[in-house]
């Protein structure tokens, strides 16, 4: 049997409204993943839904509906703040079924994650265009395997990063998010975002959204190959 759930997050940026409501509505590939809204209500949604409100810009729903009740469905609320900026409001509910407990909380840590590197793309890099890839790490290979390789542990949150890593190359920047389960890295032209989805049934995985005119099959080789020669795969 299914159970519902409900993701409630909120904050602010000292940017304007419409720049946030069009990261959230097209701006997904320098956060989340590349992913495209209809701009009308009745339109396709991102993940395969229905857009159900469409009111830049303040308010975008999506929502997918399913079988016996099943549904998922996404709500972005932005408003402009006093003084300046905006402030916005994001909510995901829907049904989960089967291991609800670890479902629920994966999802909502992984929301964290991605929030927080939409802040970070509406801060640094907002604006310009980016080429997204992504790449599974082995199932079994455990994410304390790319944590050690990566060698950020002991590196706190906010601090530098000045790593040589395998077929990558040279990566310097800020660790912009430490957590057992996830690591964040912020350079001069790029966000690596790491997963450590195993801990939550999934498989791990890396994530980078490139702000300086990659090229898409050479970043994901580049990155497979460190991942595959970390993992002794």
């Amino acid at each position: 049997m299914g159970r519902e759930f409900e993701i409630v997050r909120e904050g602010a940026l000292p940017v304007d409204q419409v720049a946030v409501f069009d990261g959230f509505a097209d701006g997904t590939a320098g956060w989340l993943w590349p992913m495209q809204y209809e701009h009308r209500e009745g339109g396709a949604a991102a993940f395969g839904g229905t857009v159900t409100v469409w009111d830049p810009p303040h308010r975008l729903v999506s929502r997918m509906d399913g079988p016996d009740g099943w549904f998922n469905q996404l709500e972005h609320v932005v408003a402009a703040a006093p003084g300046g900026g905006s402030t916005w409001r994001y909510v995901h509910s829907g049904i989960f079924v089967d291991d609800w407990e670890q479902q629920y909380d994966g999802a909502s840590q992984h929301t964290d994650f991605y929030l927080h590197t939409f802040g970070q793309f509406m801060l640094h890099f907002r604006g310009r265009p980016v080429t997204y890839v992504t790449v599974d790490a082995p199932a079994d290979a455990g994410f304390a395997t790319v944590r050690a390789a990566l060698g950020t542990d002991a590196t706190p949150e906010g601090g530098p990063v000045d790593l040589s890593l395998p077929h990558v190359g040279r990566v310097q920047g800020v660790l912009d998010y430490r957590h057992r389960h996830f690591v964040g890295i912020r350079t001069g032209d790029a966000l690596i975002r790491c997963f450590g989805r195993s801990a939550f049934g999934g498989v791990d995985a890396v994530a980078v959204h490139h702000f300086g005119g990659a090229d898409p099959a050479a970043l994901e080789k580049a990155w497979r190959d460190w991942l595959t020669e970390i993992t002794g795969t």
